[in-house]
């Protein structure tokens, strides 16, 4: 194990990766230019790690160093109180173990859907909790690749990767332009593209042709908004998930998992 460096001042330099964490316009205008992403907890840790990603330091909790003693390379550990720990990132680690990563050239829409069957893309999602979500289920539940409009949510912002336990980096993806006319793509490609939609006149999950859902791109939109009228326009089939007692919708997550699921539940490998 690389030699582990007692941080006693929170406005350490050494400590700059991991400054105001909270502070969600800070970090979205610095860690993409600069090409990091912070992982939060040891599972999510180790999950990059074997994805991959190259780590440019840690900053752990000084009472937790033994736990990951076993980490590769020569990055720098810094650890320090809990205290320290909350004002040098202003918050509370309860975790008690952060990471520094290095970011990896995001892969084009074409290459992400090379060998895929079935993606979603989601458009206008900017909540990262939801992205998060989004991206453990698709991992969990049969989803290939994972599309993005250009106004969603960095998959790799703190609380995305958290939500997500990691599984942002089992799931490859990409950003899809020009938007919609990008979804184009998908079709030139053999995906039939449903839309989900609350909209009643729309075919309900279960009934789709086996040919419709041979190779399926699944839309997504933003809590609230839902898709918009363009991306409704774009697509093949407007699909819904049949509802009860008169609700109208669930929240993304919960939506893209049942409709993954529905999806993939004849692989003959579940």
């Amino acid at each position: 194990m690389p030699e582990v460096h007692l941080i006693t001042d929170p406005g350490d330099d050494r400590l700059g990766d991991y400054r105001a964490l909270t502070d969600l316009e800070l970090r979205t205008k610095w860690e993409p230019p600069n090409g990091l992403f912070i992982a939060e907890g040891e599972l999510v840790l180790r999950r990059a790690l074997r994805a991959g990603y190259r780590p440019r330091s840690y900053l752990i909790d000084e009472k937790r160093t033994d736990q990951i003693a076993d980490l590769p390379g020569d990055a720098p550990i810094y650890a320090a109180t809990p205290a320290v720990l909350e004002k040098a990132t202003g918050f509370h680690v309860h975790r008690g173990v952060l990471a520094s990563f290095h970011r990896v050239p995001l892969r084009t829409a074409e290459d992400v859907i090379a060998s895929a069957r079935r993606v979603t893309v989601l458009e206008d999602v900017n909540n990262h909790t939801n992205i998060g979500a989004v991206f453990r289920g698709a991992a969990a539940l049969g989803i290939d690749a994972v599309l993005l409009s250009p106004t969603c949510a960095d998959p790799l912002y703190r609380r995305s990767v958290r939500v997500s336990m990691g599984e942002v980096f089992a799931v490859p993806y990409a950003r899809l332009e020009p938007w919609p006319d990008g979804l184009e793509l998908l079709r030139r490609s053999g995906y039939t593209v449903l839309a989900l939609t609350p909209d009643p006149g729309a075919v309900p999950l279960q009934r789709l042709t086996d040919a419709q859902r041979a190779k399926t791109a699944l839309l997504l939109g933003a809590e609230g908004p839902g898709l918009s009228k363009n991306a409704l326009a774009a697509s093949d089939v407007p699909v819904k998930i049949p509802m009860r007692r008169n609700v109208d919708s669930l929240n993304i997550a919960a939506a893209a998992a049942v409709a993954f699921w529905e999806l993939g539940r004849d692989d003959p490998d579940v």
